[in-house]
């Protein structure tokens, strides 16, 4: 069976805690039943089927996924010093939402807070989480 669920957006990988230069962004998409994650410059960090994926979205709204027997900290945003996201991530990203036509996800918007000081960071780990549930993850709600 392929799932219908479809979700793609620009994370950042927190390689490390304490060095903002290591939080890197990545392309992360949902399709078919596949979770892939692409760095700057187009490699594939993962690529897995979503039942083969655990985690679970922390306080904090830093998504820690279990792929493969390897744990990804994941963030909606990086640090000031994080480079930026490459324009074939970007470029990728349009594509994949030209491409279903997507429109921005019909869960609950970012509440005030989080859209004017963390620039809808936690809005999108939350999504990430609910995309992956509804997709047959074993990603805790």
């Amino acid at each position: 069976m392929i799932n219908g669920v479809a979700h793609a957006s620009i994370v950042y990988w927190r390689k490390s805690i304490w060095n903002g230069v290591r939080c890197v962004p990545v392309l992360m998409t949902l399709e078919q039943g596949w979770l892939r994650a692409r760095d700057r410059a187009g490699a594939e960090v993962f690529a897995v089927p979503v039942g083969q994926v655990g985690g679970r979205l922390t306080r904090m709204r830093t998504l820690l996924l279990d792929v493969g027997g390897r744990r990804y900290a994941l963030v909606g945003r990086g640090s000031s010093v994080s480079p930026d996201v490459s324009r074939e991530q970007r470029q990728a990203l349009d594509a994949f939402r030209a491409a279903r036509a997507a429109a921005p996800d019909a869960t609950e918007g970012p509440g005030f807070v989080d859209a004017m000081f963390n620039e809808r960071a936690a809005w999108n780990m939350r999504g990430w989480r609910d995309a992956l549930v509804a997709a047959g993850s074993g990603v805790r709600r």
